[in-house]
């Protein structure tokens, strides 16, 4: 690991070899599938890149490279746990917003205030059916766009109606 640090990349190669097959296992038995123990090795193997630095040289390399793959694990956790949050709020959010239109036209009028790509994305996802990745091809964005556009619309239609489904505006403007 000191000869890694001190920039000798074959030292690199060695550790790489030596310790990929133990940092696996880390990772495979916390009940993960092969594919996302692979990414998070490769990111492990990135973090200890940008931190190589940080290792003190003496000591053991091994609990050093097992604390930085515990963080990386824990990040990936809390980031899919936070996805999965955001995920259910939206879904919950579509139920009540779609319920809430009870007269023709009304649908219309409380997507008035969103702006036109808005207006689309919702119309395709929510009324057609249609997934991310089909939304994202239709219109000639990314998946990430689509979501982002999904999330602002949501947001302004949140401001829109109130926490009880009940509307804060008459005629296309907020009362």
């Amino acid at each position: 690991m000191a000869r890694y640090q001190q920039g000798d990349f074959a030292a690199a190669t060695v550790l790489i070899n030596c310790m990929s097959p133990r940092l696996q296992r880390f990772f495979l038995a916390k009940s993960m599938s092969r594919s996302e123990a692979d990414d998070l090795l490769q990111e492990t193997w990135l973090q200890i890149h940008r931190v190589r630095h940080t290792y003190r040289s003496g000591e053991p390399a091994l609990p050093w490279f097992y604390a930085i793959a515990r963080h990386v694990r824990i990040d990936h956790y809390r980031k899919s746990i936070r996805a999965s949050a955001g995920e259910r709020e939206l879904e919950e959010l579509s139920k009540t917003a779609w319920a809430a239109p009870h007269r023709t036209g009304e649908l219309e009028e409380l997507l008035a205030p969103l702006s036109e790509g808005q207006r689309e994305v919702i119309a395709m996802l929510k009324v057609e059916g249609m997934s991310l990745e089909e939304v994202a091809r239709a219109t000639s964005c990314s998946v990430g766009s689509v979501k982002q556009k999904v999330h602002r619309a949501y947001k302004k239609l949140r401001e829109t109606i109130g926490p009880l489904g009940e509307k804060k505006w008459r005629g296309g403007e907020l009362a």
